[in-house]
């Protein structure tokens, strides 16, 4: 027994392994090709100062100079834009150690909301950090419900497009940006990709973990099959497979962007290293709550949508049917009758 876990552990650390050589080796490649664009540009830049200097005498290194500040500019954002802030451990528990400096580190970084009451006070103490959080929520999940309004119909329409996914991908991003800067104060690219990083690993299939799928599946099928959308759905229609995909789709969508918001706005928000654990399970309970308040909105607007549509497309194709002559055969007048008895059906229902 254990030389075969020996055999499971060595198997295991073989994905790790590559990825640390993978990251060393894309790590040598960039610093190669950013030293050989330099050099490049240096030996570039040096030619066309001395071309500068055999026409005016000192304007190469004026040219130089000016090159050289504008590097040393560029340089000095790109540290501040990619730099970290010194970000103390995390507590373990609230009141733990660590917890005091943890508070502390989090009323400087925070974003001091338009609505605190206490917004002027000087020193952020334990109640002035939660409540001045709860206002950041408030506002985190109204955004996320209107992104994931939005996402809901192009779920619906374009779904399994490059076009639907793409724009479904970068509104979840824009969404997990606004939430980041309305919590802190100070923004950092680097802080910002290190907290797509965790929401992207909490979301569903994100490792493939087929135990959890099930609980991820059951409030989307619930809101499509809930009562309201089959009081909207036609009985008996031929396009009621239809609607469902639509439904589906449309839900799917709407469950993915807002648990991507609500676990962004969790993350921002974690006092110690319980809330942390907590994040998945109760991020999942409030998006499946804020996906059935969606969908209950949704559901009409895309249902009436549908089905004006479609009728207008079965009038314009029935318009088509050309009317009986006297020279038509007997097929040729049961269409013709076939179609006008459908024009009038699907406008009389269109009137109620």
């Amino acid at each position: 027994m254990p030389p075969f876990r020996d055999k499971i552990t060595a198997r295991n650390r073989v994905p790790a392994t590559m990825k640390r050589q993978l990251f060393s080796w894309l790590r040598l490649s960039a610093s190669f090709i950013i030293l050989l664009m330099a050099a490049i540009a240096v030996n570039q830049l040096y030619s066309l100062s001395l071309a500068l200097n055999s026409f005016i005498p000192y304007s190469g290194y004026v040219f130089l100079a000016m090159w050289g500040i504008f590097f040393a500019v560029t340089l000095l954002y790109g540290y501040r834009l990619w730099s970290m802030p010194k970000v103390p451990p995390l507590a373990d528990r609230v009141g733990g150690s660590n917890f005091d400096a943890w508070i502390a580190w989090l009323g400087k970084s925070l974003a001091v909301h338009r609505n605190h009451p206490e917004g002027g006070k000087k020193e952020h103490d334990l109640r002035w950090v939660k409540a001045n959080l709860k206002l950041h929520e408030v506002d985190a999940l109204n955004a996320t419900k209107t992104v994931a309004t939005k996402n809901f119909f192009i779920g619906a329409f374009a779904q399994n497009t490059s076009y639907g996914t793409t724009t479904s991908l970068m509104n979840n991003i824009k969404l997990v940006w606004s939430i980041y800067a309305k919590y802190h104060r100070n923004h950092s690219i680097r802080e910002f990709v290190r907290l797509l990083r965790s929401v992207y690993e909490c979301l569903p299939l994100s490792d493939f973990n087929k135990e959890e799928l099930p609980a991820h599946i059951k409030p989307i099928i619930q809101c499509s099959f809930s009562n309201t959308l089959s009081s909207l759905l036609p009985g008996g229609n031929l396009l009621t497979p239809f609607f469902l995909n639509l439904f589906l789709a449309g839900a799917t969508n709407t469950y993915l962007t807002c648990l991507a918001g609500i676990i962004a706005s969790k993350h921002c928000q974690i006092l110690s290293l319980e809330d942390k654990d907590e994040i998945v399970q109760q991020s999942m309970f409030e998006a499946a709550f804020m996906l059935r308040e969606i969908v209950k909105e949704c559901n009409p607007i895309l249902s009436v949508t549908i089905s004006n549509a479609v009728k207008k497309a079965g009038l314009e194709s029935l318009d088509t049917v050309t009317a009986p002559t006297s020279g038509s055969g007997l097929a040729q007048d049961i269409v013709s009758h076939l179609a006008s008895s459908l024009r009038n059906i699907i406008m009389d229902s269109g009137k109620e």
